[in-house]
Order: structure tokens, then C-alpha cells, then sequence
């Protein structure tokens, strides 16, 4: 199952088209991608797991 994030520009859940994983500055790990319908960043953040 491909990982999902909202996006802000669609107001919907999409599948995150070119996924990757960072980390933030408070250590918490998030996934950081590209909406396929209209190409604006998503992000969703993950956890400390």
C-alpha cells in the first residue's frame, strides 16, 4: 500500500508520489513527497518511532 499525506492545494488524501524519508530538528521522522494530481509538496509526519 502506497503511503498517503493530505494535500493542502486538492483538500484531500493522495498517495505521495516520490516518497522520501527525513528527519526534523526535533528528531521526529516524517515522510516528504509530491501530490501526482497537482504537484505541490506534501509532508506527513511519521513519529519518534
Amino acid at each position: 500500500m502506497a503511503e498517503q499525506a493530505r494535500c493542502m492545494k486538492c483538500k484531500k488524501q493522495v498517495d505521495i508520489k516520490d516518497p522520501s524519508n527525513v528527519v526534523m530538528k526535533n528528531g521526529m521522522k516524517a515522510l516528504k513527497g509530491v501530490c501526482p494530481k497537482c504537484g505541490t509538496k506534501v509532508f506527513r509526519i511519521l513519529g519518534k518511532k
